[in-house]
C-alpha cells in the first residue's frame, strides 16, 4: 500500500496542491476526477519523481519513496496523457529499449516484454513499425512499456482519451487483468462515466484538494440519495406543496404543475413515509421516484457548478 499524505506543491505565488491526502490499495483503482487546473496531473508527476513537491509524503513499507528515488522508478511505472512515441522503432525494439533503461537483458528481458505484448494483445504486433499502429494499439504498448519492470503501482493520466469503445473497452479489461495480478492503479480522467465503469474508488479534486474519495460504491450510494425526487401530481397539487413546504426532510422545491421537484435529505424508508403522508393527505400521485444520477452529477454538484435548484 502507498499511502500519500498531505501533498503541497506551488509554482511561484501560485498554489496547486493544498494537502492531498490518499491510499493506493494493490488490486484497487483509484480514480482522479477534477476540472482543468485541479490539480490531478501535478499529484501524478509528484508521484513519478518528475517533479518536487514542497511537502508532504508517499509512504511505501515505512519508506518515503518522495526521498527515495531509486526505490520510487522501481515501485512505480508511469503513462503521461502524452506518451514517448518513437516511430522507426519497430515494437519489439521499442520494448527492448525500455527494458534496457530498467536494467532487464537477454532472454530475461525477452520472456517479460513478450508476456506483457501478450496481455495487452500486441504479440502478433512485436515486428511492426510503431508509425503503423492505429492509435488504440500505441497506447496499449506505452501501457506495456511502464509495466516492463513490474511495478506496484500503476499511474495513469488520462489513459482512455481518443480511443474508441472498442479499445477502451480492451484498456480497461487490460487494466483490471494488472489489478488481479496485485498492482494498485491510479488514473485520471474527463471522462466520468469511464471511471464509473473501471475504477473501484475515486477522489474528487477541487482547487488542489480532494473534497471527497471513497469506493465507488459508498460514493455512487450517496449520489442517489442526494439526487432531487421528482413528485407528479394528479390531483391535490396545493395540498402537496404544503406538506413539502413544512417537511424537515425538505431543502427546497421546483414546482411546474402537475410536476414538483424537491431536494430530499432522506434515506428510503423516510421517502416511503414522506409519499404514505401526501396519499394520506389525500392527494393523487401519478409519479413519485428519484431522479437518476452518476459521477457527473455528483462532480457538478461538489465542484459548485450545477444550478442549484429554487
Amino acid at each position: 500500500m502507498l499511502t500519500i499524505n498531505q501533498l503541497f506543491k506551488s509554482y511561484g505565488t501560485v498554489s496547486a496542491l493544498n494537502g492531498v491526502s490518499f491510499q493506493l490499495v494493490p488490486g484497487q483503482i483509484f480514480g482522479l476526477i477534477g476540472r482543468n487546473g485541479a490539480g490531478k496531473t501535478t499529484t501524478m508527476r509528484i508521484l513519478s519523481g518528475l517533479i518536487p513537491a514542497n511537502a508532504g509524503s508517499a509512504i511505501y513499507n515505512n519508506i518515503d519513496l518522495l526521498h527515495n528515488h531509486k526505490l520510487l522508478k522501481q515501485q512505480v511505472g508511469f503513462m503521461p496523457d502524452f506518451f514517448g512515441i518513437y516511430h522507426n522503432l519497430k515494437v519489439y525494439e521499442y520494448m527492448e529499449f525500455f527494458a534496457a533503461a530498467q536494467g532487464l537483458y537477454g532472454l530475461k528481458a525477452r520472456n517479460r516484454w513478450m508476456e506483457l505484448l501478450d496481455m495487452v494483445d500486441m504479440i502478433d504486433y512485436s515486428d511492426s513499425f510503431i508509425e503503423n499502429l492505429s492509435r488504440g494499439m500505441q497506447q496499449r504498448l506505452c501501457l506495456a512499456r511502464v509495466m516492463i519492470h513490474s511495478p506496484h503501482f500503476l499511474l495513469l493520466d488520462e489513459p482512455l482519451s481518443g480511443l474508441d469503445p472498442h479499445n477502451r473497452n480492451l484498456f480497461r479489461s487490460i487494466i483490471r487483468q494488472f489489478c488481479e495480478d496485485g498492482v494498485a492503479v491510479l488514473l485520471t480522467s474527463h471522462d466520468l462515466n469511464n471511471l464509473s465503469y473501471i475504477c473501484t474508488h475515486i477522489g474528487i479534486m477541487q482547487s488542489g484538494k480532494i473534497v471527497l474519495q471513497g469506493s465507488l460504491s459508498d460514493v455512487l450510494h450517496d449520489v442517489n440519495t442526494s439526487n432531487p425526487l421528482s413528485i407528479f401530481v394528479y390531483e391535490g397539487a396545493q395540498t402537496a406543496i404544503q406538506i413539502l413546504k413544512l417537511h424537515p426532510l425538505v431543502k427546497t422545491i421546483s414546482i411546474d404543475l402537475p410536476h414538483i421537484q424537491v431536494t430530499f435529505t432522506g434515506d428510503q424508508q423516510e421517502e416511503a413515509y414522506l409519499l404514505k403522508n401526501l396519499i394520506e393527505q389525500g392527494v393523487l400521485i401519478q409519479s413519485f421516484h428519484r431522479e437518476q444520477g452518476g459521477l457527473d452529477r455528483l462532480f457538478l454538484r461538489i465542484t459548485n457548478t450545477e444550478e442549484e435548484i429554487t
